[in-house]
């Protein structure tokens, strides 16, 4: 039986500080047409949805296995198929959906990439109409730097301290003398060509080749016709590299994030490389899995290897049996105890700080 909006709330998990205080401050402010960005499960949206039956509340999300959980909670049976009263739009995309909005609910981490802080902050102020209200919290009641970006709009920066957050309005009252760009065009060599790519505010690694995709691609050889899955390709630099050395080369590239997607799908438009596609996807799906002779992964270390734990288990399902693995990562120790479960000829490599993974699929 499908869950009503108000038992969808009652239910979910309690909201962090600083998106609990950015709805505590919202509360006291005007806007039928509302979007959240949220630091857990769209809790302030959910209620602003709930209490104001007649708005449009939209949740914008970057990274889809975040918008998945949510959309487990809001539409727990069958998905959102049309707008529903007292719920909120779920959306994950690369950039805000258009405006205009009379209200605008950012909570914030400390421990948050400043630029990408920057780059939604101006995101949310494009898109408000003149007159509405954004409001900001973050996790740190002794915050100056987030105050200082909020100044530098040139609007009056109202402050609302708590215990453990603080969070701030801005009213919107003109349009924003300038727009930065935060993207990034970048040039890498791989072998005897060089190759262009992009990066944004929000993908690994912005403004930068990460090192461990450096060497997973000085590690890797493909054979001609070879089906290649990139798993969490982050701004693409791995799957450029890799498609551009053999036209026959299949790549196949996936990330969660929806500006990692956007940043490889334009890096292989720009570089002329039909043989890559690009998907976003949050569950290791892959066209035709069980097909693929090699997956490459560089896994983030946080998340006490939670998210390893799904790098690995997307690219068991996509490889054929001998298919190769190959992961790169600084903190070698739970691969090697852990893949011999389930993986033949499991080997390690150090390579100047950094550990290459190997092994086979059963």
């Amino acid at each position: 039986m499908p869950i009503s909006p108000r038992d969808s709330l009652r239910e979910t998990l309690p909201a962090r500080p600083a998106e609990a205080h950015a709805l505590e401050v919202a509360r006291g402010l005007s806007g039928e047409r509302i979007v959240c960005t949220t630091v857990g499960r769209a809790q302030a949206a959910r209620s602003l949805a709930q209490e104001r039956s007649t708005a449009r509340v939209t949740v914008w999300f970057l990274d889809l296995y975040q918008h998945d959980l949510v959309c487990q909670e809001v539409f727990p049976v069958d998905g959102p198929h049309q707008p529903t009263p007292g719920l909120p739009r779920l959306c994950c995309t690369a950039d805000m959906p258009a405006g205009p909005y009379d209200l605008a609910v950012v909570p914030l981490s400390k421990d948050g990439e400043a630029e990408l802080t920057r780059d939604v902050i101006q995101a949310t102020l494009v898109n408000l109409a003149i007159g509405g209200h954004l409001v900001v919290a973050i996790d740190n009641p002794k915050d100056r730097w987030l105050r200082e970006q909020l100044a530098e709009t040139g609007e009056t920066v109202r402050v609302r301290p708590a215990k453990e957050t603080v969070a701030y309005i801005v009213e919107k009252t003109r349009e924003l003398p300038r727009r930065r760009d935060f993207s990034c065009e970048l040039v890498f060599r791989d072998r005897d060509r060089l190759l262009k790519a992009f990066t944004r505010p929000g993908v690994f690694a912005h403004r930068r080749i990460d090192p461990g995709a450096r060497h997973l691609l000085d590690a890797v050889d493909v054979a001609a016709q070879a089906r290649v899955v990139d798993v969490g390709c982050g701004s693409g630099c791995v799957a450029l590299g890799i498609a551009a050395r053999d036209a026959s080369v299949h790549m196949h590239a996936f990330d969660s994030s929806a500006r990692a997607v956007e940043c490889t799908l334009r890096g292989a438009e720009s570089n002329s490389l039909p043989n890559i596609s690009v998907a976003m996807e949050a569950h290791g799906n892959v066209p035709e899995p069980g097909s693929y002779d090699l997956a490459l992964a560089n896994p983030p270390y946080y998340s006490d290897f939670r998210i390893a734990t799904l790098f690995v288990e997307a690219a068991r399902r996509a490889l054929a049996p001998g298919g190769t693995l190959l992961i790169v990562t600084k903190q070698p120790t739970w691969y090697t105890e852990h893949l011999p479960e389930t993986w033949l000829d499991v080997a390690s490599e150090c390579v100047k700080k950094y550990h290459l993974i190997e092994a086979v699929r059963r």
